[in-house]
Order: structure tokens, then sequence, then C-alpha cells
């Protein structure tokens, strides 16, 4: 079987698609030879399993760490629509293994200059169908010719390993997001620079995202004080509290030109002083991570 093969069919109807006679399919899939599934990420923030289709592009399975556990699917092609194109996903049997039944899996939209993409329930059916040894397949009119079908293919073959692999990712994903710790906020104990015990389970889940995560590039720490006691003093407590913080963050490998500290004393309250809780609220620490976007 060739990477890309072309059908010359007569009166036949593809996965619902009319076809009209004498029409061309033009087939993509990889063969025996060529199908090689990989695991191109495998960290507790992100698991990626890819497959490329020989002259067509890329079939990109992704989950990221969050409690969600998401999944979503790119058919990351080469040429990108020229025109916004329906299409249907089936699950084929593949040609080695004649007889058995196709089904539907989901019909779905790609939008103009846009790879095609998968909602998460799709996208779960189709590792299921490529366990069993299936082949999802897209079918589509093509946006340059609209008499002319295409089909695009993903092969089973040597994806069982890759995929057991990618299972035991997905299984050792944080439970959290970036979105998640991107601005997290310490709270203090009255004086000094002991955290709370919830503030220091914030501040660990922090030091653990970032021990993986290298696009985040910039660790801003800003800390605050209530306004009980002199002013100066203050200042010098929330400087000592925001290097306490940076300190635990570059004991942790994260290197000091990442980031950036400021200590704010007893300005911007963001409650009175009047109450013991309105005051532990004002004795704070933020932490802002920033990426590339």
């Amino acid at each position: 079987m060739l990477g890309r093969v072309l059908f010359a069919v007569t009166g036949l109807l593809v996965a619902g698609l009319p076809m009209l006679a004498n029409a061309e399919l033009r087939h993509y899939v990889a063969s025996l030879e060529q199908s090689q599934w990989r695991l191109s990420d495998n960290t507790p923030i992100v698991c990626r399993l890819e497959h490329e289709i020989p002259s067509y592009g890329k079939a990109v399975f992704t989950s990221r760490a969050g409690k969600d556990h998401d999944l979503n699917f790119t058919l990351d092609m080469w040429v990108k629509p020229d025109e916004v194109t329906n299409a249907k996903l089936m699950s084929m049997a593949p040609s080695w293994r004649p007889g058995l039944l196709s089904k539907p899996i989901t019909e779905l939209t790609y939008q103009k200059y846009f790879s095609g993409e998968v909602p998460k329930n799709a996208a779960w059916s189709m590792l299921n169908e490529l366990e069993r040894g299936m082949q999802p397949t897209f079918y589509y009119s093509d946006w340059y010719n609209r008499s002319s079908k295409v089909a695009v293919g993903l092969s089973a073959v040597n994806f069982g390993r890759q995929y057991s692999e990618f299972r035991s990712c997905l299984a050792n994903l944080l439970p959290y997001s970036f979105e998640d710790i991107a601005f997290t906020v310490l709270t203090y104990q009255a004086g000094g620079t002991e955290l709370t015990r919830y503030a220091k389970a914030q501040i660990a889940k922090v030091q653990e995202y970032l021990a993986y995560d290298p696009e985040v590039e910039l660790v801003l720490i800003d800390a605050y004080t209530d306004s009980y006691g002199g002013r100066s003093v203050n200042q010098k407590v929330s400087e000592k509290r925001a290097d306490s913080v940076k300190q635990f963050f570059l004991s942790a490998g994260i290197p000091q030109e990442r980031i950036h500290t400021e200590g704010h004393g007893e300005r911007r309250h963001v409650a009175s002083n009047a109450t013991i809780d309105e005051r532990s609220r004002n004795r704070r620490v933020v932490i802002r991570l920033s990426k590339p976007l």
C-alpha cells in the first residue's frame, strides 16, 4: 500500500459522502513499513502521541496537566484548508483485515486556515478504535475541487506499545494546570515570615510545576504586610517575605534570572485592618508566572 493512493470510483458512497462517477478519491495513509507512532512529550505536565501521515501531515493526541483530564486531537495538515469544510470521521478496517464493519465516530468542520480538531470524546473513541486495530479515517471534499474526495487514515500498525506508554504518561499528569497556579496568593502567620499550612501546600504546587515547565520565563513575587507596626519595619518584613519565597524557588533549581521580587510593606491593602481576619488577608505574597504568548 502506498502512502498516497488514488482511486477512480463509480457511483460509490463513502462515509455518507456521495461520490460522482469517475471522481477521484485521494487516500493518505501510512503503509505497513511507514507506520510509526512516537511519544514526543512524556512529562507530568504534557503527554503527546504523534503519527506521521506520508504526503499529508501529522496526527497528534495531546493531554495536559489539570483536574479535567483533557484529551485533544489535531490533524496537523501540511496544507491548511482554504475554506470551511465539513468532514466525517469513520472507524474503518485496514485492507489486511477485510470483512470488519466500519462505524461512524463523529462529524466535524475544518476551519479555514486551521488544522482539523476533534472533540475530547471522539478523540478517546479514536484511540479505542486504534487499539482494536481499526483505522480512524477522515473523509471530506477537497476545498480546491469539490468533485475530488479525500480520505486521511491513521494506521494502527506499531500503535500498541506507544499507546501503553502514553497511558502511563496520562496517569502521571499533575492534577493542576498552569492556569491553576499562574496567580497564587500565599498568606502568613501574624508577624515574621512563617507561611500558613495552606500556603505551604500552594507554594509546593508552584515549585513542582516550575520544575517541569521550561516555558515559564518569569516568576514575579510581590510581598505585603498589614498595617500593624511602623512603616519602615513593615517594609523590611515584606522584603524578607519576598526573599524567603525567592530562596525556596532557588533551592528547587529555578534560575535566579527568572525570579523578580519586590516588597511593598503596608501599601496596597486588599482588606481593612479592623479585624484579625482582615489583617491576615493583607499579610500576603502574590506569585505571578509568565509564559510567552
